[in-house]
């Protein structure tokens, strides 16, 4: 792969990593309610999910996805259905999360946050057909080159985890200087769970 076709690739994934969606939206969820350090665990669970789905596009599953309108629609309403769980969630722990000390946030698993961020990626067949769509422009059509996979994958994964370093930071930095009341802060909670309830009704209308 050339040097020029690698470039064309990292604007391509930049562009996709930092456009929020899902994955992002958790980050700065997590950051938010229980600190930068525990939004790590759900950024590397997704960027795990972001390796395994891009896997699981190159290896034909996501044309699978694809053709078949029964396979695409379960994955669907299971990513979905996770995502007004999230909103859900969300939603009861932002009163949970005002009746305590700043100081206190209420903390999950870091094995819970973990497998959460993987479950978000590994859930959005959205980000399989991206894969699906992707990845044949800067692939070989006769074979698939393991060298040039992991290099295309180590660069998505590299361009996801910079887009939430950059949305975890500011997340962080608006709780350290931002003074916020525990109205606002159950508010801000509360519209974060909207925006994961949105995502899944959205997400059941991509085709």
């Amino acid at each position: 792969m050339s040097f020029s076709t690698w470039l064309l690739f990292l604007s391509v994934s930049l562009a996709a990593a930092f456009s929020p969606g899902p994955g992002v939206l958790m980050a700065i969820s997590t950051a938010s309610s229980q600190g930068a350090r525990r939004a790590f665990y759900s950024s590397a669970g997704n960027a795990l999910g972001v390796f395994i789905v891009a896997t699981t596009a190159v290896t034909g599953l996501g044309l699978l996805l694809k053709a078949s309108e029964l396979a695409f629609g379960l994955l669907k309403l299971a990513g979905a259905a996770y995502l007004v769980y999230l909103g859900i969630k969300a939603w009861r722990g932002a009163g949970q999360q005002t009746a305590q000390a700043a100081s206190r946030p209420v903390e999950e698993s870091r094995f819970s946050t973990f497998r959460a961020g993987l479950l978000v990626a590994i859930s959005n067949p959205k980000a399989i057909l991206f894969f699906t769509a992707v990845f044949p422009q800067f692939m070989p059509h006769d074979h698939i080159d393991p060298l040039r996979f992991m290099l295309l994958t180590t660069t998505f994964t590299a361009c996801t985890l910079l887009s939430h370093f950059f949305y975890v930071s500011c997340a962080a930095w608006l709780k350290r200087n931002v003074a916020t009341s525990a109205r606002r802060r159950r508010l801000a909670g509360r519209s974060t769970a909207v925006v994961f309830i949105g995502m899944g009704g959205a997400l059941l209308t991509v085709r």
